[in-house]
């Protein structure tokens, strides 16, 4: 098991924050209620399958997907008090996922027309978010939003641009199984950018 560290780093060392999906506050699950099981395990689990997620749990009226150690259920419960959901009422709106690049992002809110989803906002793809938000909004069947962030090498590069330099600051990556070479670092406030 992985542990959160905190030990003091010298002046312009590299620190690397080790966390884990256990540590207080971190999200467990998400258990949404459906009103078709089947429609939902193809349209979510198509979804989930792309985005790394793996096969959990299953009983006849659910199933999980799971990634690390948090997992997704879908459920067509007998206590389910309507059949429809409607994201822009009180409760849930949407789920938002790390899509990875925005390349992959374009591939994956392309082929989920072939598998229940449709894409929100298509005049405003993939900037529905804001200028510095490249996103796919895509909803299924049963009106269920996912958002597809692209957090991938790109996004990662153009952050790196404010980094501190090692002289002025010390710079704190986090380790999240990407090349140290894309490693982020966040500017403090009152840095100005480095110049190339």
């Amino acid at each position: 098991m992985i542990r959160a560290r905190a030990e003091p780093v010298p002046p312009g060392a590299c620190e690397t924050l080790w966390v884990t999906d256990e540590t207080r506050g971190a999200l467990h699950h998400v258990e949404l209620w459906v009103p078709d099981l089947g429609r939902a395990r193809d349209e979510w689990g198509w979804l989930l399958a792309r985005l790394g997620y793996q096969d959990f749990q299953g009983w006849p009226d659910g199933c999980s997907w799971r990634r690390g150690t948090t997992y997704i259920v879908v459920e067509e419960s007998p206590a389910l008090s309507g059949r429809t959901h409607d994201r822009n009422a009180p409760g849930l709106n949407h789920l938002a996922f790390s899509a990875g690049t925005q390349r992959e992002v374009d591939a994956l809110a392309a082929a989920a027309v072939e598998h229940g989803w449709r894409e929100l906002f298509p005049e405003k793809y993939p900037h529905a978010g804001g200028p510095d938000h490249f996103a796919a909004y895509l909803v299924n069947s049963d009106g269920f939003e996912a958002e597809l962030v692209a957090t991938g090498r790109r996004r990662a590069r153009r952050v790196l641009r404010w980094a501190p330099r090692p002289a002025q600051r010390t710079i704190r990556r986090i380790r999240t199984g990407v090349p140290a070479s894309s490693c982020s670092a966040v500017a403090p406030s009152g840095t100005k950018p480095l110049r190339r």
